[in-house]
């Protein structure tokens, strides 16, 4: 009767044992696996992150070695014109664009989420645009909205709208670019489509039992419990707007008159074409201080606004 206790306390340590050799394999593989992109990281994006944030308090042009500067980079971008100027007109088309994209992606993944025949057809043909190269989209669009021989002007100009300079005119390069969003939100879509397919049909059943139309539904079921993934959406618009680029350099170059001048297309020609990597430095690090502050405030904003009870309790 005596012996059972240490048997208990033999097995209890095996047991033990055992387990702690199961996590220690499972440390090396979690490691192993993880380790190509620890890596990558540290070699390709870490280490130039670290190098960027050096060189954002130097003044520095390859040609000679860096000169610390303290705050002076960032000081001088608050007086500089093209910072204010380059600020204002990518925060424009943020606000253009986000809402706009948001909007039609959403509206097109509930169309595409219809059970009609040739389904997959319409979805590969609203997603195919957003694997096609960026310049290449670019060349598309700047044929497309050419004021003069452009297939947009013609077709405008059999109801009298015809003359529009679309990216040659101040008042609308912008709203061109946002249009150009429209075959670049093929992500955006396949994220909301994937969302609608996952709502349970028991609440849009409990709603038409209860006379509710098809708009009632989508404002009251769809756009409630899509919150979550709205935002996800909406975060996303505004890094990829704050950060948009090949279309101002392929088609405008920053004109007419500044008015497509954008941040990083700003930060790039500070950078490759003036070669004040100090100074491009210190514009990259207030470009991802406004992105951080937006995020933030977007998802304070979300805690009265986004909706992540369970489907059943919450509506």
């Amino acid at each position: 009767m005596k012996a059972i206790p240490v048997q208990r306390a033999d097995v209890s340590a095996h047991l033990s044992a055992k387990r702690s050799s199961i996590a220690k394999k499972e440390e090396r593989a979690f490691w192993l696996f993880v380790s190509p992109w620890v890596i990558g990281f540290i070699l390709f994006s870490g280490g130039p992150i670290v190098a960027s944030l050096v060189l954002s308090f130097t003044n520095y042009n390859v040609m000679s070695l860096p000169s610390f500067v303290g705050l002076g980079n960032f000081v001088q971008l608050f007086h500089d014109q093209l910072f204010t100027k380059s600020l204002s007109v990518t925060a424009y088309y943020t606000l253009l664009a986000v809402p706009f994209d948001i909007v039609v992606s959403l509206l097109l993944a509930v169309l595409l989420n219809q059970k009609v025949k040739g389904q997959t057809i319409f979805r590969t043909i609203f997603y195919a645009p957003s694997i096609v190269s960026g310049v290449a989209i670019s060349f598309l669009w700047s044929w497309l909205l050419n004021p003069q021989f452009g297939v947009v002007n013609y077709l405008l100009s059999f109801i009298g709208l015809g003359g529009l300079q679309w990216f040659n005119s101040p008042t609308t390069v912008i709203p061109s670019f946002v249009l150009m969003t429209l075959t670049s939100i093929g992500g955006t879509i396949i994220i909301f489509l994937a969302s609608l397919q996952s709502l349970p049909t028991d609440l849009y059943e409990a709603a038409e039992m209860d006379g509710g139309g098809r708009v009632r539904q989508f404002f009251s079921i769809t756009v409630p419990l899509l919150s979550p993934v709205i935002l996800f959406n909406v975060i996303m618009g505004l890094i990829g707007s704050f950060q948009i680029f090949t279309q101002a350099y392929v088609i405008t170059q920053g004109g007419p008159d500044w008015n497509s001048y954008f941040y990083v297309y700003y930060l790039f020609n500070t950078a490759f074409g003036q070669m004040r990597l100090g100074y491009a430095s210190a514009q990259a690090w207030i470009l991802f201080l406004i992105i951080f502050a937006l995020t933030v405030l977007s998802l304070q904003l979300s805690k009265r606004y986004v909706h992540y009870g369970d489907t059943e309790g919450g509506i």
